[in-house]
């Protein structure tokens, strides 16, 4: 365009001023000839000037803002100090756009970096990255920049390598766990095979004597009722038996209260052959010399271990607390 108006402006000298169109014809030196007419003369470049970037820190992450040659815009690039080389970053920009030809880094003072030096390394101080001939200057973001959760401190990182590696090796991990639980699942089995018949046994028998007292019990009271009815009707007269039923019925009533003050219980049926069923199956485990606390040690074991295990195979209880879990119920000696 300054080429244009400037041959307008020849031309509207010429018109003005014909008497010297032969001089400006026979000069050897056209431009000096222009010169001395004082004729503002305008150059133009092709050379794009140099751009001042800057890499700015989003989410706790270094971010650059680089103009794209083909698309005429910026584009983010989010860089990863720590996983990432400047070979990768040039790649970036390239995958990015295919216009971009011919991209370097360059340090401030003009000498190439390095395709597989760290981008961390590279991050620490400024540097310029020239894009098919473009230099730009890219400022390294200063450490007050830098947002607060950017920088983590040493408990942090190792909480961070230790879920990682979490991450990386639980499924093997579960396959160890759960080999060592069966193998503990096993060895409690094999403990409390002999524990568990003789148990069986011992709980058949005190089933049995603790049945055999409530038919004693049934059969005592049919003869107790059979007496006083006989006695009633054929031997004496109901003048003669009320007292005595009388006696009768508040012995009972004695010996119920009796029950309650030595066993704190009220006297209920189930509960009084709950109780015969214990005193005839300890008395069994002293005859059999039966270790009640083994095993009750041993079915603890056992329930944690199943627990661990359903826990273990079902992913959604897997960070749940035990707390969290209703465990099975595992019959244990009281």
């Amino acid at each position: 365009m300054a080429a244009f108006r400037t041959v307008f402006r020849l031309c509207g000298f010429y018109r003005s001023h014909p008497q010297s169109c032969s001089a400006f014809k026979t000069s050897a030196n056209p431009l000096q000839t222009l010169s001395q007419w004082s004729l503002p003369v305008a150059c133009c470049s092709t050379v794009a000037p140099s751009s001042d970037l800057s890499v700015q820190y989003k989410h706790g992450r270094p971010v650059l803002a680089l103009p794209l040659p083909s698309r005429q815009e910026k584009c983010l690039f989010y860089l990863k100090p720590m996983l990432s080389t400047v070979n990768d970053f040039i790649h970036d920009i390239q995958r990015e756009d295919p216009g971009v030809l011919t991209a370097s880094v360059l340090t401030t003072d003009g000498v190439r970096i390095a395709s597989a030096t760290s981008m961390d390394t590279l991050l620490n101080k400024g540097f310029q990255l020239c894009i098919n001939g473009v230099v730009y200057n890219v400022q390294a973001a200063s450490t007050e920049t830098v947002p607060s959760e950017a920088v983590k401190s040493v408990s942090d990182i190792k909480d961070m390598v230790h879920m990682l590696h979490t991450a990386l090796n639980l499924p093997e991990h579960h396959l160890v766990k759960e080999r060592q639980l069966r193998e503990k699942l096993d060895i409690l089995k094999q403990e409390l095979l002999p524990l568990e018949q003789m148990k069986v046994h011992l709980d058949v028998r005190a089933e049995h004597k603790a049945s055999r007292a409530l038919w004693v019990g049934l059969a005592l009271l049919s003869v107790q009722g059979g007496a006083l009815g006989w006695l009633t009707w054929w031997v004496y007269s109901w003048d003669i038996m009320e007292p005595v039923t009388y006696f009768i019925t508040y012995s009972t009533s004695m010996g119920v209260y009796a029950y309650y003050v030595l066993t704190k219980q009220d006297y209920v049926y189930p509960d009084a052959k709950d109780r015969q069923f214990l005193h005839y199956f300890y008395k069994g485990v002293r005859k059999q010399k039966f270790n009640v606390e083994k095993y009750n040690t041993l079915k603890d074991e056992l329930a944690s271990v199943e627990d661990d295990l359903r826990r273990l195979r079902n992913p959604n209880q897997l960070q749940l607390p035990v707390e969290q879990i209703k465990p099975n119920s595992h019959a244990a000696v009281p």
